[in-house]
């Protein structure tokens, strides 16, 4: 699941609008409907607050490596 996605479903549970949440966590509109739609270069800091309204923050995660074969 992405950022995005999982910032849409818990958006959702608590019934909040975009504008609402954009509110709360004290980010623009735009940046609420880029963020859910999967923008790829959003700013970390911004992500973090709205992320922070549901107890998450963005860190490293492990990713598998794809074998290469050519």
């Amino acid at each position: 699941m992405n950022i995005g996605t999982f910032i849409k479903e818990k958006r959702r549970a608590v019934k909040l609008t975009q504008p609402e949440l954009a509110l709360k966590a004290g980010v623009g509109l735009r940046f609420i409907r880029e963020l859910e739609q999967g923008k790829p270069t959003l700013r970390l800091d911004k992500v973090n607050q709205v992320l922070a309204l549901f107890g998450y923050e963005v860190g490293p995660v492990p990713v598998q490596k794809k074998h290469y074969q050519p």
